[in-house]
Formats: structure tokens, sequence, C-alpha cells
């Protein structure tokens, strides 16, 4: 039996780039906050852009911790989504049109969320990774860290554990 032949490598990147800017696009409130995500390879990268309406102390200025924690959040959320869901993305068995129609799995849900804040973040682009420690079919628990202009320098970071929604085969083998 003949192997089939590999898809060009600039097919699987923009399959992996339109499904991930599809799960983003799907939650109003990241496009609220202006959070973008910056992919290489299998790794993400949440970045926040930084925008006047996410200051909250403006008399240092501070970005608000209510959209630090969200950042943190939603970084994980994505990222955890995103390494659920990569075996499918590689397979081609999820496509950013599915994702789009609402036939995607569901997002995983916060059981809790516990922030570290570790100094105030500045007016200026945030960056986050997040780093899933475990995951089961049930449960996962992931780690994200946040900085601005040195990652050795975080300004906060959180633990947060989820539930895992079921995962089905979308198409039938």
């Amino acid at each position: 039996m003949a192997r089939s032949k590999p898809e060009p490598m600039q097919v699987v990147k923009k399959r992996r780039d339109e499904t991930l800017n599809a799960l983003v696009e799907g939650i109003p409130y990241v496009q609220f906050l202006g959070i973008t995500f910056d992919r290489r390879g299998d790794e993400l990268t949440g970045v926040l852009n930084f925008d006047d309406k996410l200051i909250g102390n403006p008399f240092l200025p501070a970005l608000h911790g209510g959209v630090t924690a969200a950042f943190l959040e939603v970084t994980s959320i994505i990222t955890l989504s995103w390494w659920h869901l990569y075996p499918l993305i590689e397979a081609g068995d999820l496509t950013p049109e599915e994702v789009r129609s609402g036939d995607a799995p569901d997002f995983p849900k916060t059981i809790d969320f516990t922030v570290d804040y570790l100094r105030s973040g500045l007016p200026r682009d945030a960056y986050a990774r997040a780093t899933v420690s475990r995951s089961g079919r049930r449960y996962a628990s992931v780690r994200v860290e946040a900085w601005q202009d040195n990652h050795d320098k975080l300004f906060a970071q959180a633990t947060g554990h989820f539930l895992m929604p079921n995962v089905k085969p979308l198409k039938a083998d």
C-alpha cells in the first residue's frame, strides 16, 4: 500500500493559524480586551495589546487588576483548548469552519483560578504563556505567567483548574 503524500507545510501552517484565530474570535470579551495570540509550533503566547481603557489606576498608571486576571485566564483557557484540540487540527479532523460554526468542542470551564500580582502592570503590551501541568479526561491544571519587557520580570502569575469538555471524534472513521 502506498503512503499518501504529506500536505505542504504552508497548508498545515495556514490551517493551524486559521483554527487558532477562529477559537479566539469566538470569545467577544477577548476582542474587547484586545488579546491576540502568537503561535510558534504548538506553543502559544498571549499578547494583551495596550489600550488606555485597560488602565485601572491613572495616577500610576497601571493595568487594571481585573484586566490582568482576565488576560491570564483567557491565555490559560485558549492554551488548554489548543493543547487539547491540536491532534484533531493536525489530523485535519477539525477545520476553522467547524470552529466558527460552533461544531468544535466546548471550552474548558474554570473550577478555580488564583492570581498572584507581583508588581504593577505598566501601560504597555503584556505577554503571557501558559503551561499545562496536568490534563486528563475530566480535569486539567494550568500555570500561567505574564511579563512585559523582560520575561524574567513577571508582573503576574496564576494557577487554574479546569473542567474539561467531553471530546468525541468529530468525523467518523
